[in-house]
């Protein structure tokens, strides 16, 4: 039972990514799923989410990526992702998906120029 993310990389400002949090061992469809991030010195914060299947997959976000970053899940393919755009520094952080109680070991986002 895990979840491994990846994407994650030197980004400039403005620029984008694509990140992936791929599951394996439990029923993908039947959970949310969530993106949270931990930046330096920073409490880990949930900043994306989306209902399992059958709910509508509604998605949230917080504010301070709502416009910006978008969540989708692919159930063929047991994945979630967050994408990324108009990255600024302030996006810097090590990015984490959660799941189930589970989290995943995390991808680390750096946009500087």
């Amino acid at each position: 039972v895990q979840l491994v993310e990846s994407g994650g990389g030197l980004v400039q400002p403005g620029g984008s990514l694509r990140l992936s949090c791929a599951a394996s061992g439990f029923d993908f469809s039947s959970y949310g799923m969530n993106w949270y991030r931990q930046a330096p010195g920073k409490v880990r914060e949930v900043i994306a989410g989306i209902t399992k299947v059958g709910a509508g997959d509604r998605t949230n976000y917080a504010d301070s990526v709502k416009g910006r970053f978008t969540i989708s899940r692919d159930n063929a393919k047991n994945t979630v992702y967050l994408q990324m755009n108009s990255l600024n520094p302030e996006d810097t952080a090590v990015y984490y998906c959660f799941a189930r109680l589970l989290w995943g070991q995390g991808t680390q986002v750096t946009v500087s120029s």
